[in-house]
This record gives C-alpha cells, sequence and structure tokens, in this order.
C-alpha cells in the first residue's frame, strides 16, 4: 500500500497516471486518493467511480464537495446531494456539514437548514456552519435562536459557537445575552482564547460597554493586532477619543488600521480638523485612511468640505476605489446638487469606473435625489451586472420622486431575477408606494404578509409604521393597534406615534388616547403628542379637553416647535 500511495505522489502532476494508480484499488483505498489528489481533478471522477461499479465512501464524498464548492460547480454539488440522500450518506457528519457548508456559500441558509433537519445526529460542525451563516447572510435573529437551540442541545458548544453568537449580540446590541453568553464563555473555560477575548471586546464596545471592554483587554495575556484595534474600535464608537489615543501610542506596532480606526471615529463626531491631523501623522495612509474623513464631511451634509477633500484626494495623488466615489455621491445626493454630481461622473469615467456596480449605484441615487430619474433610469437599465442594492437604488428613486406605477413594476421585475430576493429596503419602497398611490388596504396587506411569510422578512419599525400610515387612512386604526401587538412591537415609541398621527387623519378618539399615553411612558413629554391630542380633540368639538391639554403643555413647559420655511 505505502509503494502505491508513494507512486500516486510522485504523479501528482499528472492526475490522469494518479487515477489510473487508484482504479487498481487492490492496495489503495477511495480514502487515500482523496488525500493525494490535488483540487483541479476532472469533476467526471464521480462518473468514472460509478462506471467501475465502484461506491464513494464518505471521505470522498466530502472532497468532492468541497472541490465542487469551491470551484463553483454548483450543479453538480447538488447532484452529489441527491447522491448522498439516496446512499444514506446524509447520517455521516462530515459528508452532512460539507453540504451545509456548500449551501451556506451559495447564500441559500434556507436550503442549508431544510438539509440540517434532516440529518438525524448533526455534529456540532454542522451546528457551527449553519450559525455562521445566519450570520453572514444578517439574519442574526434566526442564528440567535440556533444557537440557543444548540445551548440546549446534548452537544457542547465551542469558541465557534460563542463567537457567532457574540458577533450577533453585538449587531443587535443584546448587552444582556451578550453578557450571558460572556458567562457561559468564563464556565466552559475558553476565555483565555485570544480569538475569544477579541470577540467579547467587540461585542462590549458594540453594545456600549466600554469599560468591560477595556477589563477583557487589559486582563489578556497575549493580545494580538486584534485586540488593539478592537479595544480602540470599542473607544472610538463611544467618544472616548482620548482613551483611543492613548492605546494607539501604547500598541507595540501599530498598523494602518490601528490609525484608521482613530481616524474614524474622530471623523464621525465631526472634529474633522484632529482627523486630518491624525492623518497627516500616519507613516503610510492608504485610500481607507481618506475615504473615512471623506465620509465623516458626508456624514455630517457638509459636501462642500467634503468636495473640497475628493480635490484634494486627486491632488494628493490618492488612488481613488469604488468607496471614494460613492461617498462623494452621497453626500451630492443627500443635497441635491445636480451639477457637482455631473462633475464627479466625469470623474468616474475617467478613473475607469464607469462599469462598477458599486459606483454606478451610487451614482443612480444620486440622479435619483436630484431630481434626474430619467438619467437613473438610463444608467441602471444600461448596467449588465445589477445586485439588490442597484435594484433597491432605483426602487428608491421611483419612490423619491412618487412614481408608485414604477416602483411595483420594477418590484414585480425583481421577483422574477434569478438568484435574486426582495430585501426589507426593497418592501419598505413598495409600502411607501402603496401610501403614495393610495393602493387599497387589502392589496397594500398582501405585500406586507409576502414580506414576512414568503421572504422570511422580520418587519421593522419603518415597516410597520407604512402599515400603521395605510391603515389608518382607511379608518382601521384598530387594526393597527392590534398589528403592533401581535408583532411584538409594544415597547416601540415610534410606532405609537404612528399610530397616534393616523388616528388624526381618522378621528379615532379612543384609540388616539391609548397611543398617547404609549407615547408619554416611552419617550416622555413631548410636544407632538400633546399638539395630536389637542387637534383630535378640537376635531370632535372637545374644547375644553383641547384647552386643558395646552394648559399641560405650558405648566410643563413644553414648547411647541415654530414652523419655518426653506427659501432656495
Amino acid at each position: 500500500m505505502k509503494v502505491f500511495a508513494t507512486l500516486t505522489r510522485s504523479y501528482l502532476s499528472n492526475c490522469k497516471q494518479a487515477h489510473r494508480i487508484f482504479l487498481q484499488k487492490q492496495f489503495i483505498t477511495s480514502a487515500e486518493f482523496v488525500q493525494l489528489v490535488p483540487f483541479g481533478s476532472s469533476s467526471k471522477d464521480t462518473s468514472d467511480l460509478h462506471e467501475n461499479g465502484d461506491k464513494p465512501d464518505g471521505y470522498y464524498l466530502v472532497y468532492k464537495i468541497r472541490e465542487c464548492t469551491n470551484s463553483g460547480l454548483y450543479n453538480h454539488c447538488e447532484q452529489l446531494h441527491c447522491y448522498v440522500l439516496r446512499s444514506g450518506f446524509i447520517a455521516n457528519v462530515f459528508v452532512s456539514s460539507a453540504l451545509i457548508n456548500f449551501y451556506v456559500k451559495l447564500d441559500v441558509v434556507e436550503d442549508a437548514h431544510k438539509l440540517f433537519d434532516e440529518i438525524p445526529e448533526p455534529g456540532l460542525v454542522a451546528w457551527n456552519s449553519l450559525i455562521s451563516g445566519y450570520v453572514r447572510s444578517g439574519k442574526l435573529r434566526q442564528a440567535l435562536s440556533l444557537f440557543l437551540q444548540l445551548e440546549n442541545s446534548s452537544i457542547r458548544s465551542d469558541s465557534y459557537s460563542y463567537t457567532a453568537a457574540l458577533a450577533v449580540c453585538g449587531q443587535l446590541k443584546f448587552i444582556q445575552l451578550g453578557k450571558s453568553v460572556h458567562s457561559i464563555i468564563v464556565k466552559s473555560g475558553v476565555e483565555c482564547s485570544t480569538f475569544v477575548s477579541n470577540c467579547l471586546i467587540d461585542m462590549y464596545g458594540k453594545c456600549e460597554v466600554v469599560e468591560d471592554a477595556i477589563k477583557i483587554f487589559t486582563k489578556m495575556w497575549l493580545k494580538d493586532t486584534v485586540s488593539w484595534n478592537s479595544v480602540i474600535a470599542a473607544c472610538t464608537r463611544n467618544q472616548r477619543i482620548e482613551q483611543a489615543v492613548g492605546f494607539l501610542n501604547q500598541m507595540p506596532n501599530p498598523d494602518v488600521i490601528s490609525y484608521n480606526e482613530i481616524i474614524t471615529g474622530i471623523a464621525q463626531f465631526g472634529k474633522m480638523e484632529q482627523a486630518i491631523e491624525v492623518l497627516s501623522k500616519m507613516p503610510n495612509p492608504n485610500s481607507s485612511s481618506w475615504n473615512s474623513i471623506l465620509t465623516g464631511y458626508v456624514n455630517r451634509n457638509d459636501p462642500r468640505n467634503g468636495l473640497q477633500f475628493f480635490y484634494q484626494m486627486h491632488s494628493n495623488g490618492v488612488q481613488m476605489d469604488e468607496f471614494t466615489f460613492s461617498s462623494v455621491l452621497s453626500g451630492i445626493a443627500r443635497v441635491g446638487a445636480h451639477r457637482w454630481g455631473t462633475l464627479i461622473h466625469g470623474s468616474v469615467v475617467k478613473c475607469g469606473f464607469d462599469e462598477s456596480v458599486v459606483v454606478c449605484t451610487a451614482l443612480i441615487d444620486m440622479y435619483s435625489k436630484c431630481g434626474q430619474v430619467n438619467t437613473a433610469e438610463f444608467m441602471f437599465k444600461s448596467l449588465p451586472g445589477k445586485n439588490l442594492v442597484t435594484w433597491n437604488a432605483m426602487i428608491s428613486g421611483f419612490a423619491h420622486n412618487e412614481n408608485s406605477t414604477k416602483v411595483i413594476e420594477l418590484f414585480e421585475q425583481l421577483k422574477r431575477v434569478k438568484d435574486l430576493q426582495p430585501d426589507g429596503i426593497t418592501f419598505l419602497n413598495v409600502l411607501s408606494a402603496c401610501w403614495h398611490n393610495k393602493t387599497p388596504l387589502e392589496v397594500a396587506t398582501r405585500y406586507f404578509e409576502s414580506m414576512i411569510h414568503d421572504y422570511k422578512i422580520d418587519p421593522a419599525v419603518e415597516h410597520c409604521s407604512c402599515m400603521i400610515k395605510l391603515m389608518g387612512h382607511e379608518g382601521e386604526v384598530g387594526r393597527a393597534e392590534g398589528m403592533i401587538k401581535r408583532l411584538g412591537f409594544e415597547s416601540c415609541g415610534g410606532v405609537w406615534r404612528a399610530l397616534l398621527a393616523a388616528c388624526e387623519i381618522c378621528g379615532d378618539l379612543k384609540v388616539a388616547e391609548t397611543a398617547a399615553r404609549k407615547v408619554i411612558d416611552l419617550e416622555g413629554d413631548g410636544e407632538f403628542v400633546y399638539v395630536m391630542m389637542s387637534n383630535i380633540y378640537a376635531r370632535f368639538g372637545k374644547w375644553e379637553d383641547a384647552g386643558a391639554t395646552r394648559k399641560i403643555m405650558r405648566d410643563k413647559k413644553v414648547l411647541k416647535e415654530a414652523g419655518f420655511s426653506w427659501i432656495e
């Protein structure tokens, strides 16, 4: 056997010779062949096995599934899935885990979950692959639900399970659950892992508990570059700029990411001169360093200085990238400066980014928000490789310009596009179009229910508020109140504000009083509630109640914001 294995290794430069030796399988197993033959061998190996009357074993199937996954041979991998089901290899934890990884990489995590449910006794690798798949696809609540199921099973979680859960807690700002996961980590003994500690620092930083992030960092025995950058990011995200700079000065070998975290944090809170000062002291600033400051100007709604900085980048010979152009175009879109946008479009063409999906999507958004929706539509139709962000930009552009018919038309086209599905942003634009178009409530409800049931998208506050407006327009505020409770938005002040505004439209006093109490309980006293209730009481001729409401405003010194108008 060793002789044949050695011979096979010597023939690795020639896959056919290696395969020929394999077929003389009195002395070498298919598992050994899998370990010897490099990636890139022909996908017909599987069919050759069948022609010779051989049955692939688990190791060979894992190898072929991984090869097909990495090579993008998705149809072949699906055929292997069918074979795995027929042959009973689904119970093999290595084979099933490789298939789950295939579907996760294909970004069809729901199919991965269906496969997971077919496995009699899924192993930890399968659990971790599926949880990580949900995290990568942005379906964080599903990832968290799966992690909790794992914790309640007989299988013991490992550091990969915990770090996936910490990533979810950080992104959703679920600090209490994050602390619970931290407690489990301590009990399991993996807290001393640098990788796990880095994830804990990141989670606490995103949940705005900086002291705990710093505490974990200071207790670490072995700190790597990621550890330092994580604690710097935790400080900058929470306006602890001086502490962040302190860590930067202590760091043995700061890298570009370290400086960029500082610059991003400073620029994020509007201290642009300080951010530029740090940039000037950087040993080797890259495009991201400059882009961080450009983004800072954009987020401050300061496109004039943003454009000046953009041209400064150009004069300093900074390599412009997709993010540079998308950032500056985003700033222009916010203020509707069409002339500036056209100039930047010229630079896009000169720099060779006129076929970039990212940059063209930013141009579509800019032209739409500048009122040039026909130009935006022309660019959209001319762009060959549209992604979901591009579709959403165009749908949003039509919604922004109150062309509801085009919104629905484009939405229906998107549903027919292979490998693309509408997301929460798409449906928000559709529901907004329903409102502007005065679409019948039942039609809008079908879109809303399709979002939840057909596309498995959890409704956000914005979706709920849009439906409340639609229901209010048809006098269905009682139904809207029921929806708030059914979807679990009772602790969200924004939806109750939307319900109160809807009550003013249809004049439902009882529901209005309930909504007003909820807003005050959740958000405190504010002029919005009192003005709304005063108007509703006046509408019903309850002048005493309207006067009493105004008196409460005066007594509590709640001031009504004065109205004004913009003149350009």
